[in-house]
């Protein structure tokens, strides 16, 4: 709610979703109330732009000078509290809070109030003319109700000529209706599955949160299969019940159909939607409803953090440990952190949940900043899948061939048993790289520093970079003979080969983003899977995130060791908890599950770990090994990237950066060198990054070294708080 004087000012800041400084003054005009928070029309130049009164006039202001402001949308004033983030993570990020803004502002349509329905009701007497027809609409319409045309008609039996008729003898009058919600309310009363004793004792700890109407977060923790999804619809109906607005952030919306189905299920209502792929018909009403108070819940992907809530009383962050949550590009922001900080400014309580939680998340436990909720039995008394690890080194496959000897002799007695096999290789297409046996040619993307990938189901070479994409040759381009291409290593299109050949009766199905066109598609998979309609699943890392399966059995992990190599110090952690979630798809129901690894080092801790079990061991080895190097959760980090079309003049400003990097003692600068990715959508990439102690202030730094650089060209300059990609 605006100050009572917010109302009565003449002259006001006005912040613009642009990239600029800071906001600007305004006048308003007479009778016009612009209070703090309000979506105004302001002029820039030539044109018209939507911002948001964001404070008093500055100082020394001349208000002779000042435009006025053109207009206030109709809608409710943002919250002090969204702008508070707004600044928060605005100077978090080292952004320009216009830039965070834009984020909130997305919805430009949503700003328009809804056109009302076209309706009708009784407005004289009966026509001179009756037909059966006419006599049907008017007895119907003898109650006095407005009706919809469209429904009107249907319910009639008759054609809109009919109605358009009796408007015009005058029997009936059109008349507006408000559109009808998009999004039925939720149920919060519904009632739900009967909870196991360990999931009472977690969903009543997390009630006494949520009856505080307190900041506190909480790290819901619970092996695969626990229930953990119900155990937070619980607290998401008692929050519903007392009116308040819940969001749910999801990693994968858009490949989330179970989640779906169970929320529709346990609250008679599907939630509203919010990520990129939804329609914006259907965006636009979900952030006028969140500003308005209308839509009560919804589950989105990061983006949804920055809608415009009325009175939000709990958020939920599902699968925390997710790297999806970073967002990489613009505003650099990691999702899971940033909600934190909004439940922390809206004083409501936040939820984060993981069966492999992110050592960031079990670092703050430790310290005392989370309580910690855990559920450590699977649902229906089912057990853990076995994890085994195939040593490849001494596993004999042939060549051409990627499945071993133990896998395949599992994946025939799971057939024989009529159960089910999900594959998993977390690489896209046929094959990661093609090149010449004749010359040795290799085939590159000409805008990226990558490697184009075979795509046989396409017949084409497509950079996963940029997407850009070439007609797979038949010929070398560099030595001209044919029949000389060869594929180097698997992706999931030649591990579907494999399967055909060694069990040409299995029906299989190969889950991957390029597989599937969009969420319908995927809903639809998983029913054939859910309904026993498919044998071996072959997919990437969209098959292992939450999805319940009954009758699948048997994991295998073609490659375990990918992702392990490189630069990243959470290349550990990460492969561990993507291992660890895609073999909890196994033996989730009464029938036991088994997983196999086929690595080329079991000895490796990530395997060992696996294998035994001996999870905390692993974890406290990856504390000390983080805090030893002073990398997050124990210190600081920041990545500044340089990039241009010309690569000299990113070198030089590289360079020039370097030399005018912070060192202290607490804030050290490495580099600057070409970025791993040096080339990425025709542009070259270089980086520096920043590593600082955990007390030191970084944003500060950061801003004192970079804010009074300008950039000429085509140059830019990124700043990445918090890195989650080293490339």
């Amino acid at each position: 709610m605006a100050d009572k004087d917010a109302t009565a000012r003449d002259t006001v800041q006005v912040l613009l979703p642009l990239p600029v400084p800071g906001p600007y003054d305004y006048h308003v005009p007479e009778g016009v109330e612009a209070p703090v928070g309000a979506i105004v029309r302001a002029p820039l130049g030539n044109r018209i732009v939507t911002g948001v009164v964001w404070g008093d006039e500055g100082p020394g202001v001349d208000r002779t000078r000042l435009r006025p402001i053109e207009g206030v949308w109709n809608v409710p004033p943002l919250k002090r509290s969204l702008l508070r983030f707004v600044t928060w993570v605005a100077r978090y990020t080292v952004s320009a809070e216009g830039a965070v803004l834009r984020m909130v502002l997305r919805s430009r349509e949503a700003l328009e109030p809804p056109p009302g329905r076209r309706a009708l009701r009784l407005a004289g007497a009966p026509p001179e003319r009756i037909t059966p027809q006419r006599q049907r609409v008017l007895s119907l319409m003898a109650d006095g109700s407005t009706r919809p045309v469209g429904d009107l008609a249907a319910e009639a039996g008759v054609s809109v000529a009919v109605l358009k008729g009796l408007v015009e003898t005058g029997s009936l009058e059109p008349v507006l209706m408000p559109q009808a919600p998009v999004y039925a309310p939720p149920d919060p009363g519904a009632p739900g599955p009967r909870l196991r004793a360990d999931q009472r004792t977690a969903a009543a700890s997390l009630a006494s949160t949520l009856d505080g109407n307190t900041f506190e977060p909480t790290l819901l923790e619970g092996v695969t299969g626990s229930g953990k999804t119900e155990v937070y619809f619980d607290a998401i109906a008692r929050v519903l019940a007392t009116g308040r607005q819940v969001l749910v952030l999801l990693p994968e919306i858009a490949l989330s159909a179970q989640f779906l189905n169970r929320f529709e299920e346990r609250f008679r209502a599907p939630p509203a939607i919010w990520h990129s792929d939804v329609p914006r018909s259907r965006r636009h009403p979900v952030w006028r409803g969140a500003a308005t108070g209308d839509v009560r819940i919804v589950v989105g992907a990061r983006s949804a953090l920055f809608l415009p809530f009325q009175d939000l009383g709990l958020i939920v962050v599902d699968e925390e440990h997710d790297s999806s949550y970073k967002q990489e590009d613009g505003v650099c922001y990691h999702a899971r952190d940033m909600a934190i900080v909004r439940a922390h400014l809206e004083s409501i309580p936040i939820i984060l949940c993981s069966a492999t939680p992110s050592i960031e998340s079990l670092v703050n436990v430790d310290r005392g900043r989370f309580r910690r909720v855990e559920l450590k039995a699977r649902h229906a008394g089912a057990l853990l899948p076995g994890i085994r690890t195939v040593d490849m080194t001494t596993a004999g496959i042939a060549r051409d061939s990627w499945l071993s000897g133990p896998l395949v002799r599992a994946m025939t007695a799971r057939l024989e048993a009529g159960e089910q096999t999900l594959l998993f290789l977390n690489r896209r297409g046929y094959a990661p790289l093609t090149l010449c046996r004749a010359c040795g040619h290799r085939f590159s993307c000409p805008d990226c520093t990558a490697w184009l990938v075979e795509h046989r189901y396409l017949a084409r070479l497509q950079c996963h970079h940029c997407g850009r994409w070439i007609p797979r040759p038949q010929t070398c381009p560099d030595c001209g003979q044919s029949d000389c291409l060869v594929a180097c290593g698997p992706g999931v299109e030649r591990l579907d080969e494999e399967v055909a050949r060694r069990f040409p009766d299995a029906r299989r199905e190969v889950m991957t983003s390029d597989t599937l066109a969009g969420p319908h598609a995927v809903a639809d998979l998983v029913r054939r899977i859910e309904s026993g309609g498919l044998d071996i699943l072959i997919g990437t890392q969209i098959a292992a995130k939450g999805h319940h399966f009954p009758l699948l059995t048997l994991v295998g992990v073609v490659d375990a060791d990918l992702g392990l190599h490189g630069g990243d110090p959470r290349a550990m952690e990460r492969t561990w908890q993507l291992l660890h979630q895609v073999a909890g798809r196994a033996g989730r129901e009464e029938r036991p599950g088994e997983a196999f690894l086929q690595t080329w080092d079991p000895a490796h801790p990530v395997m060992h770990a696996l294998q035994t079990g001996a999870r905390d061991a692993f974890i406290e080895r990856e504390k000390r090994e983080r805090e030893k190097g002073g990398v997050p959760p124990y210190g600081r980090l920041a990545a500044v990237i340089v990039s241009g079309t010309r690569e000299g003049d990113v070198r030089s400003l590289a360079r020039f950066l370097a030399r005018k990097a912070p060192s202290t003692a607490d804030i050290r600068t490495f580099g600057p060198a070409p970025a791993p990715l040096a080339i990425l959508r025709g542009r070259h990439r270089w980086r520096l990054l920043v590593k600082a102690s955990a007390e030191a202030p970084l944003q500060r730094a950061l801003r004192m070294w970079l804010d009074p650089v300008r950039l000429t060209g085509d140059l830019r300059l990124q700043i990445d708080v918090d890195p989650q990609s080293f490339m």
